[in-house]
């Protein structure tokens, strides 16, 4: 098939580290793996300049519209486009790149521009929803009273904007009821965000590392508190350890957490790191361990199934779709650290024939996640064609 010129609008990019900047690098990439003209929008960075640049992104190079951007003061590192600056770099940029296809990640700021301009324009628009209002009232600044009406007012903003796409898709089966359920959008299509698979390295080990490893931003919604706690709580004869990967506004607070539990010298803060160094970290982990109550999928989880990890998950939002309850690892209410810990203790109890059937089985649940179907689907949608099953 002839390619494509494809533009992805982004509200968050490279280098910001959270699950919608890390499967638009990915699709970005993997689309220019199979030949397509990729263009990003997304804001400037805070050290970088704003205009037109090739970037590297997972080893392939692509072409990144980096719009002027300032950082969102209650956040430390949210940064976005003012929305008049916006208004008038849309049309600009989509006349500059003449795309085949828009595919919004946002409908925030940058995407809600390009949502108007491409409708407007008659090309062929496709939008993914990777935001729940509830996610971000942490950072309104606002009063929980009004917080509720800004989450209101937020699915309302999200209905407007997602229906002029052709195509609305979420990662997955209960994020796009959740869509359904909160606009009149209807007919939204779940697509995994897809892993590597080959990227990462599955460790079928006899004896079971009793570390317990969690990745993914330090914010109050993944309530990584109920981790720590949940630790503590464990027989200290096992002697458990944490490995926290990530970093966010809650960085300081989960200190605090780990030092009144009494288990400071078994948390292990990491911070942002590598790729490579985030692979071996998956590879050397007994399990890994997510309490998050507002996951749309969860890369995170994907990367660990892909590393052979029993999984310990809050029963909550899109995590049930990767966890089958006692095969591939457990299940506990959200927010419940005595049931957190039970099933933490289960998986490092676990004999070594228990142990690698559970591995085995998380292979075999992340296995149709392949992000080579993924860039499938995607680009049956963007030439409309049938989707591939």
């Amino acid at each position: 098939m002839p390619p494509m010129t494809i533009l992805l609008g982004a509200d968050t990019f490279y280098p910001d580290l959270n699950g919608a900047a890390r499967f638009t690098e990915r699709l970005a990439a993997g689309l220019v793996g199979r030949g397509h003209d990729v263009h990003v929008v997304a804001p400037a960075t805070a050290s970088g300049k704003s205009g037109t640049f090739t970037e590297v992104i997972e080893g392939r190079p692509l072409t990144v519209h980096r719009w002027p951007s300032m950082r969102w003061a209650p956040h430390e590192w949210v940064r976005f486009t003012w929305p008049q600056v916006a208004q008038v770099l849309a049309p600009r940029t989509i006349r500059e790149v003449r795309p085949d296809v828009v595919h919004v990640q946002s409908h925030i700021i940058g995407g809600r521009y390009l949502i108007k301009t491409a409708h407007r324009l008659g090309i062929r628009l496709v939008a993914t929803n990777h935001v729940m209002p509830e996610n971000i009232l942490d950072h309104t600044t606002l009063p929980d009273s009004l917080n509720r009406l800004f989450a209101r007012w937020a699915w309302g903003d999200a209905d407007r904007l997602l229906r002029r796409a052709e195509v609305v898709t979420t990662p997955t089966r209960r994020a796009a009821d959740f869509l359904e359920t909160n606009t009149s959008i209807r007919g939204v299509i779940p697509i995994s965000c897809g892993v590597d698979l080959a990227r990462y390295r599955p460790r079928l080990d006899a004896e079971a590392p009793r570390r317990v490893l969690f990745v993914g931003r330090l914010t109050r919604e993944k309530q990584v508190d109920v981790l720590i706690r949940a630790v503590a709580a464990t027989d200290p004869d096992l002697d458990v350890r944490l490995d926290i990967v990530g970093d966010g506004d809650q960085r300081h607070a989960l200190h605090a957490v780990a030092s009144e539990a009494g288990i400071a010298d078994r948390v292990e803060f990491h911070g942002a790191v590598s790729d490579e160094d985030l692979v071996e970290l998956y590879s050397r982990a007994g399990l890994f361990a997510i309490a998050s109550i507002a996951e749309l999928q969860s890369i995170a989880t994907l990367e660990a199934l892909s590393s052979a990890l029993p999984i310990v998950a809050a029963d909550a939002m899109a995590l049930p779709h990767l966890v089958r309850d006692g095969e591939n690892g457990y299940l506990f209410p959200p927010g419940d650290v005595k049931a957190a810990a039970d099933r933490i203790e289960r998986v490092v109890r676990l004999d070594p024939e228990a142990r690698l059937a559970m591995q085995r089985a998380s292979l075999a649940v992340v296995r149709p996640h392949s992000l080579e179907h993924t860039l499938d689907v995607f680009e049956a949608i963007y030439r409309g064609e049938p989707i591939p099953e």
